[in-house]
C-alpha cells in the first residue's frame, strides 16, 4: 500500500501541478476506494499529502520567477480561517462515509464540467475583470477554504478554475493557488490533530501513507511545474475536467446505490 500511495502521488501531481492543483482532489478517491483509508481520517491524510508534496512545485515556480506574493497573500488571508471551520464541520457534522461520498460527488462533478466548458469556451481576458474585486476575492477564498477543510484539498483546486474562468493566466494562477493550498493544508492538518484529541472517531491521518503519497507528490509536483511551459494548457484542462467529472459521477452512483 505504501508503494501504491507513492506511485499515485507521483502520477497525479505530475499531471495536476502545471494547472495549480496539488493533486489531492484526485488522490482522495484513490485513498477511499483503492488504499482503504477510513472516513473521516482520509481528509487529514489528504492534507498531509499536500503538506509534504507542496514544496516541490512551489520551489520550481519560485526558481522560475513565477511565484509572486501579491495574489497568494490575498488568498491566504481568507482561506486559512475557512479551512479551520471546514475541519470542525468535517469531524463533528459530516463524519459518515455515505454523506461524504455525496459531498465528493457534488464537488467533483460540477467542477469537471466547469473545467471542460471553460476550456472549450474560454472567457475573454479583459484587464478590468481579470482579477476579482477585494470583496469578491475574500468571499470566494473564505468559501473555498471551508469546502477545502471539509474535503481535505486545501482549497487551491477550487480557486484555480474560478480565477481561470475570469481570464487570469495560468502562469499567474498556478503558483498562487498552490501556495494557498500548501499553507492552508498545514493549518488544516494541525486542526485535525487537535480535533482528534476530543473526537471518539479516528480523525488522525494515516501518517505512513500520507508521507508516502506526499513524497511521490513532491517529486511529481516539481516535474509538473517544470513542464508547465512545454505542455498544452488546453489538453491538460480537458483531461482534468474529464477525470473530475468521471470520478464525481462514480461516487454519486456509489452513494445513491
Amino acid at each position: 500500500m505504501i508503494w501504491a500511495g507513492f506511485a499515485a502521488g507521483l502520477l497525479i501531481s505530475t499531471v495536476t501541478a502545471p494547472v495549480g492543483v496539488s493533486g489531492a482532489v484526485f488522490l482522495l478517491p484513490v485513498q477511499l476506494s483503492v488504499l482503504g483509508v477510513p472516513s473521516p481520517a482520509v481528509t487529514p491524510t489528504n492534507l498531509l499529502f499536500n503538506v509534504v508534496a507542496g514544496p516541490g512545485a512551489l520551489w520550481r515556480y519560485r526558481r522560475d520567477g513565477s511565484l509572486r506574493a501579491g495574489l497568494a497573500r490575498r488568498l491566504l488571508l481568507w482561506t486559512l480561517p475557512g479551512v479551520l471551520i471546514g475541519a470542525a464541520v468535517r469531524v463533528f457534522v459530516l463524519p459518515g462515509p455515505g454523506v461524504f461520498r455525496l459531498l465528493v460527488a457534488a464537488f467533483l462533478l460540477p467542477l469537471g464540467i466547469w473545467l471542460c466548458l471553460r476550456t472549450l469556451r474560454p472567457a475573454r481576458r479583459r484587464p478590468d475583470r481579470a482579477e476579482p474585486s477585494a470583496h469578491v476575492l475574500a468571499a470566494l477564498a473564505l468559501t473555498v477554504g471551508v469546502v477545502g477543510g471539509i474535503y481535505g484539498i486545501g482549497g487551491g483546486s477550487l480557486l484555480g478554475p474560478v480565477l481561470a474562468a475570469r481570464g487570469m493566466a495560468m502562469a499567474r494562477i498556478a503558483p498562487a493557488t498552490l501556495a494557498a493550498t500548501f499553507t492552508t493544508s498545514v493549518a488544516g492538518a494541525a486542526a485535525y490533530a487537535v480535533l482528534a484529541l476530543g473526537s471518539p472517531r479516528s480523525v488522525a491521518p494515516d501518517w505512513w501513507l500520507g508521507l508516502a503519497c506526499g513524497t511521490g507528490g513532491l517529486i511529481g509536483g516539481y516535474l509538473g511545474a517544470r513542464l508547465q511551459l512545454h505542455l498544452p494548457e488546453t489538453g491538460l484542462r480537458l483531461l482534468l475536467g474529464a477525470l473530475a467529472a468521471a470520478l464525481g459521477a462514480l461516487y454519486a452512483a456509489q452513494a445513491l446505490s
